[in-house]
């Protein structure tokens, strides 16, 4: 231990040219020794005062935060948040840079994840290299989207809620969160004390006027009487089981996309920005074109929100598969999907069910794995099918970049890229990639 101590570099300072932005909300830059350096806080072009906060002498690479910006990209901006900057809230990556900078950086990123995993250009992939900002997310430089409809507050010691600092468990107090959306913030979470609690998880449904806490004690901690500045359902993770179980109110919150209501309950899967599900679902029809009759597969589908939309489309002769793991998710999707006799829900892991279901072929194909991405075995499958088209939803460029090199070996090109940016002031980025079998026209 005493070797390891010694051999830490945390704190140790270099002067360093910043480089191109890497995947995970920092750029590379190099000591004069060579060390790579993911630094934070910086932008590609710049040269800065890199501290480092993790590494170790016999690190492959340190990471380290820009302290000091000594020349300055024309990209970069004053933070409009007080929370962010070096050592303190790690909720955004991109608080500093514009926003047409950030769109850029993200674009940058998943043309590097596309060539160095799949060998793709970005022409290859059928993708323009822009990123697309949500409906009503153009905003100047110093403003910010209020988009976030899901925030996990971290509560500290004293019981004041905030959230956590980068690659952290320590607590930043916050009294506003610049991306959490109007319905989290008139929540007031900020405002009280949280005695016995851990963490507290707000929704607000951008559907509905639902709104849900979900509250997670501390072990032996009791739960407070909770009364926030608007109507709200309360919720709490039991120490045992770790379950959610209703304290008061509706178990579920209402959301509204492609002209049908969803119930999400308990916490589940929604996407978190308010335009999200809507632009998803418009990206993924036109990629997938559905045909009446078709039989269409909905991999990882969540309450079902691409199961209803292919369901509305396919017609009486037409039949959807909807596979997901999570057990209440699945009794949304049937509750969600009840007066679309054409669609099924099954529950259990994509790779496990599938070949259950002995399908040996399916027209169109639409999954939306998690930020792992659905694997080369679970692609071979898939493109055993013989689909016309398949849509691939990702929130993770690398995962999506892997996945595209496994369906190439196996006879899948992709046609179409189009990427979105539903987070932003963060690194995240959601993409879809329709796919067609190679020979195939257009």
């Amino acid at each position: 231990m005493h070797k390891e101590s010694q051999d830490s570099l945390v704190g140790h300072e270099y002067e360093v040219e910043v480089g191109p932005v890497a995947h995970g909300g920092h750029c590379v830059a190099r000591t004069e020794s060579g060390r790579v350096l993911f630094v934070r806080h910086a932008l590609p072009g710049e040269r800065v005062t890199a501290r480092i906060t993790e590494g170790e002498s016999t690190s492959r690479f340190l990471r380290a935060d820009a302290v000091e910006i000594l020349s300055a990209s024309k990209d970069r901006v004053e933070a409009p948040c007080p929370f962010s900057g070096p050592g303190k809230c790690g909720g955004c990556d991109w608080q500093h840079a514009k926003p047409g900078a950030q769109r850029r950086f993200k674009g940058e990123v998943i043309a590097e994840q596309l060539q160095r995993l799949a060998g793709l250009t970005p022409e290859d992939a059928g993708w323009d290299g822009t990123v697309m900002p949500a409906e009503g997310d153009k905003l100047p430089a110093g403003e910010v989207p209020a988009w976030r409809t899901r925030v996990q507050y971290a509560v500290d010691a004293e019981g004041h809620a905030g959230l956590r600092k980068h690659r952290s468990h320590d607590v930043q107090v916050i009294d506003h969160c610049m991306i959490a959306a109007p319905g989290v913030t008139e929540l007031g979470i900020e405002k009280r004390e949280w005695p016995q609690i851990a963490t507290v998880e707000a929704i607000a449904a951008s559907g509905s006027a639902d709104r849900q806490v979900i509250l997670t004690p501390k072990p032996g901690g009791r739960l407070p009487i909770v009364e926030l500045d608007k109507p709200v359902s309360v919720m709490r993770v039991g120490e045992k089981d770790q379950r959610i179980h209703r304290v008061h109110g509706r178990p579920f919150v209402r959301e509204r996309a492609d002209e049908r209501t969803y119930r999400v309950g308990e916490g589940g899967f929604w996407q978190v920005h308010p335009q999200a599900a809507d632009t998803l679902v418009k990206a993924v029809m036109q990629g997938l074109m559905p045909r009446k009759g078709d039989m269409a597969l909905d991999l990882y589908c969540g309450v079902g929100l691409f199961a209803g939309a292919l369901g509305e489309r396919i017609g009486e002769k037409g039949a959807v598969l909807g596979i997901e793991s999570g057990k209440r998710a699945v009794e949304d999707a049937r509750h969600n999907l009840q007066d679309l006799d054409r669609v099924r829900i099954e529950h259990g892991k994509v790779e496990d069910v599938l070949p259950r279901t002995r399908i040996d072929s399916a027209d169109i194909i639409v999954l939306d794995p998690p930020r792992a991405g659905a694997g080369k075995k679970t692609v071979r499958h898939l493109a055993s099918l013989g689909a016309r088209r398949i849509a691939y939803v990702a929130c993770d460029p690398a995962a999506l970049a892997r996945d595209l090199a496994y369906f190439a070996e196996e006879g899948y090109k992709p046609v179409k890229l189009r990427a979105f940016d539903l987070f932003p002031m963060t690194h995240h980025v959601e993409c879809v990639a329709i796919l067609k079998p190679v020979g195939q026209g257009a």
